[in-house]
């Protein structure tokens, strides 16, 4: 077939392309938006190229982009779609058997790759926006070099992208050549409008449309976070009858995508999400609009699926939108911020494998038979936290086993195309309630309620004529025509959908009176007033906020429930146990059935498993402390003397604080510790015998000299040390030690003794480590202060001299 391309700049490095491809098999093509890259691109390899070489396959990131790639390659045909360029996209397909060139989402080529890995018939791969750095995207890119190093080596792969890095991209596609095209391009007048005080974002995108239909001439694109901004800002602008307000998004039917993606008889205000950056054409557009906002996946905790979050555009996303406005001519784009804060925009947005939640890529990965994605060649490799977050859950939906492979029922849910919740949920529901009620249900937690009472969302959807119910039927339909031949008609049970696909949501109140519900995850939810679902003691929870400043989550999304479908639901979850902790001060041991952790029943066990009971008792030693032990005097004496010689020598005195003798436990409490059952059995336990296993041989023969328990002062006597402060002590009235001439010292005479001097009756006098400097310095004033109060007792004024003779202590 000879065609004729459009004049566009792609068209001047089409034989340096053909070139590339022919020698190397594979390329990187960098070329801005509206040159020509998504349409020009494909034909000319499809029907100039090597016709007879087979079809080329292109991969978009998004439905609506495949669409409108297919309807714009057709039409510079003039043929219709799915004759010679067709798409395929969830649930729509329009190809035929002359098909040459095939539009695709990255999505979809995974599971075809997945399914059969040599893609028969496919010559080339035309892998489209690789900078936007979606997951499918970067999944695919590394399942195509794997496929090509393996399999197909005759395989094309030509990576295309306004804005990359084609070095980066160019070396992981094995030093693949990079063909460079340059845009011609206009001039475009950048204006900062800056949000005027506590003014919405839609307001202040509806006020800055309002001033360039004004200001500027052509059509209007106003880039926006959502569907929910565009119809808001669409509001705001229903005054203005002079032109066409038109929306355009991914959830829109195909003709209203169409509408906004033809040129009318009016002048036009496109209303656009993201999806209008890089891979659509929107004729007549020579003003941009941009609100610095976009929705990037994250992590939906509310929902326990993947979601949106509203963030600030990098730099090079609000440049590509500004260059919207210069594709037909100078334009004019209108930045929501103020000037001074572009220069803190970050320069590039994340890739999405770095932030989404990764449990539909492990099972992808899964399914290729590298659970960890080892072995592939990766942009950017699957962050191991969010991987293993990733391949639980999928343990946890019978998507894998233990070992991390791939059941049969994983094979099927992957099929799906959804998120592995809601696979499950689908395929295990439709074989329990019926088809339509599993879809009904799979959709409704996909796209999110205005009620918290399920079966009351569901009604009210059944009826209403809003566009959120009209998409939610349209989604039902499609998902029950996915499980439709392997289900069979059962009893409608939402509460049954909604646990399959979020098992670890089981929730059962914690008491009659309360609105406090424990989830089988271990986190508490408290159930809202006028939810309609106070009366149920369980629930199937879809929903679930954690509000700043509350003590319990907020329960957003359920459906009554009740015990018989929580075990049945969450069988994975079920667990038989024998428990035996430390509680109450005691030990506790019960034959315990859970769902997570909520409790089903419990009874006391008579013979638990002494292992356990062992283990109870050391915890409860951890948690209260070894005074559960008897201590007598002469024990913790022995305990602070072998602290004492740890401190001040090291090995081999052990250390004695609980959690090194908790450390330990084998070594000095045994076989005492295994005989025990309870509290009491650990009070009969004598510290100090036990705590002698300890001594190190044969160093433990040196213990009275080196912390000798007590120390015979000049009269005679023998005084105990105390070692339980960080300095030993030796507390002795002052009289018993006149002749002492020297500070006794311990620890092979590395530490001196404390001295605390006493008077007659025993109070402090005086203290000392150094008793020569005492006598010279210190003993005169003490003396002096002694004879006063004690005048009967003998103060010398020469406490060393030989004539002195200090009293035996009797």
């Amino acid at each position: 077939m000879k065609v004729e391309l459009p004049d566009l700049p792609v068209r001047s490095v089409l034989g340096d392309l053909d070139t590339a491809l022919t020698g190397h098999g594979s390329a990187v093509l960098v070329a801005p938006p509206g040159t020509g890259k998504t349409t020009v691109v494909p034909l000319h390899l499809a029907l100039t190229t090597l016709p007879e070489s087979g079809r080329v396959v292109v991969a978009e990131p998004r439905r609506l982009a495949a669409r409108a790639a297919a309807a714009r390659m057709a039409d510079l045909l003039g043929e219709p779609v799915g004759r010679t360029v067709g798409y395929s996209i969830r649930g729509e397909r329009k190809v035929s058997a002359a098909t040459r060139i095939e539009v695709v989402t990255s999505g979809l080529l995974v599971r075809r790759v997945q399914v059969d890995p040599e893609l028969p018939g496919v010559s080339t791969v035309l892998l489209d926006e690789c900078h936007e750095r979606h997951l499918d995207a970067d999944l695919l890119l590394a399942l195509l070099l794997d496929v090509r190093a393996g399999l197909r080596d005759d395989l094309r792969l030509l990576a295309a992208s306004a804005t990359v890095a084609a070095e980066r991209l160019g070396a992981l596609l094995g030093s693949a050549p990079v063909v460079t095209a340059h845009a011609r391009t206009y001039p475009i007048d950048i204006v900062h409008t800056a949000p005027a005080r506590g003014e919405r974002v839609e307001q202040h995108v509806a006020r800055t449309i309002r001033a360039a239909l004004s200001e500027a001439e052509g059509d209007i694109l106003a880039f926006l976070p959502g569907v929910g901004e565009i119809s808001r800002v669409r509001g705001l602008l229903s005054g203005w009858s002079e032109v066409d307000v038109l929306p355009l998004h991914g959830r829109l039917s195909t003709a209203k995508q169409d509408a906004a993606l033809r040129k009318g008889p009016r002048r036009r205000v496109v209303l656009a999400t993201a999806v209008a950056e890089s891979s659509l054409t929107v004729p007549g557009v020579r003003i941009v609009v941009d609100s610095g906002k976009a929705r990037v996946p994250r992590v939906d905790h509310r929902r326990g699926l993947p979601g949106l979050a509203t963030v600030r555009v990098s730099a090079a996303v609000a440049d590509q939108r500004a260059g919207r406005a210069g594709r037909e001519g100078p334009g004019k784009a209108y930045r929501c911020w103020p000037r001074n804060e572009h220069a803190a925009l970050p320069a590039f947005g994340e890739p999405e494998i770095r932030t989404a939640e990764l449990s539909r890529l492990a099972l992808e990965l899964a399914c290729w038979s590298t659970p960890d994605g080892s072995g592939l060649s990766w942009w950017d490799s699957p962050p191991a936290g969010p991987l293993a977050a990733g391949q639980e859950l999928l343990r946890l939906l019978g998507a894998t086993d233990t070992r991390g492979e791939v059941t049969e029922r994983g094979r099927r849910m992957a099929a799906l195309g959804l998120h592995p919740r809601l696979a499950r949920a689908l395929l295990d529901g439709a074989a329990s309630t019926g088809a339509r009620h599993a879809a009904e249900v799979v959709a409704l937690l996909d796209a999110g309620a205005t009620l918290t009472d399920i079966d009351a969302e569901l009604r009210r959807l059944r009826d209403a004529a809003d566009p959120a119910a009209r998409r939610w039927r349209a989604d039902v339909q499609k998902l029950a025509g996915l499980v439709s031949t392997d289900s069979r008609d059962g009893d409608p049970d939402a509460a049954l959908v909604v646990a399959l696909a979020h098992p670890e949501r089981l929730a059962r109140r914690r008491s009659p009176d309360s609105s406090v519900y424990l989830l089988a995850g271990g986190t508490a939810a408290e159930l809202p007033a006028g939810s309609g679902l106070g009366d149920s003691e369980w629930l199937a929870v879809a929903e679930a906020t954690r509000d700043p400043g509350r003590a319990h989550g907020v329960i957003r999304l359920a459906a009554r429930a009740d015990e018989q479908l929580a075990v049945r639901a969450a069988q994975e979850l079920v667990s038989d146990v024998e428990e035996v902790s430390w509680s109450g001060g005691d030990v506790v041991a019960r034959a315990v059935r859970r769902i997570g952790a909520i409790t089903l029943t419990e009874r006391p066990l008579r013979k638990p498993d002494p292992a356990l009971v062992r283990s109870a008792l050391v915890e409860g030693l951890r948690v209260e402390g070894l005074g559960l032990l008897r201590w007598t005097e002469a024990a913790t004496s022995l305990r602070s003397r072998l602290a004492f010689l740890h401190a001040k020598l090291g090995a081999p005195w052990p250390p004695m604080d609980d959690a090194a003798l908790l450390a330990a436990a084998d070594a000095w409490l045994e076989p005492e510790l295994s005989r025990a059952t309870r509290r009491a059995d650990l009070g009969r336990i004598d510290a100090g015998n036990v705590l002698r296993r300890l001594l190190p041989w044969p160093e433990a023969s040196r213990l009275e000299e080196l912390a000798p328990e007590r120390i015979t002062v000049p009269t005679g006597s023998r005084i105990r040390v105390d070692y339980s402060s960080d300095e030993p002590v030796l507390a002795v009235k002052l009289q018993e030690t006149f002749g002492w001439l020297t500070t006794p010292r311990i620890a092979d005479g590395r530490v001196a003794v404390v001295l605390h001097l006493l008077s007659p009756a025993g109070r402090p006098a005086a203290v000392t480590a150094d008793l020569d400097s005492f006598w010279r310095n210190g003993y005169q004033q003490v003396r002096a202060d002694l004879r006063g109060r004690y005048p009967k007792h003998s103060w010398p004024e020469d406490p060393l001299a030989p004539e002195v003779k200090p009293r035996r202590r009797p």
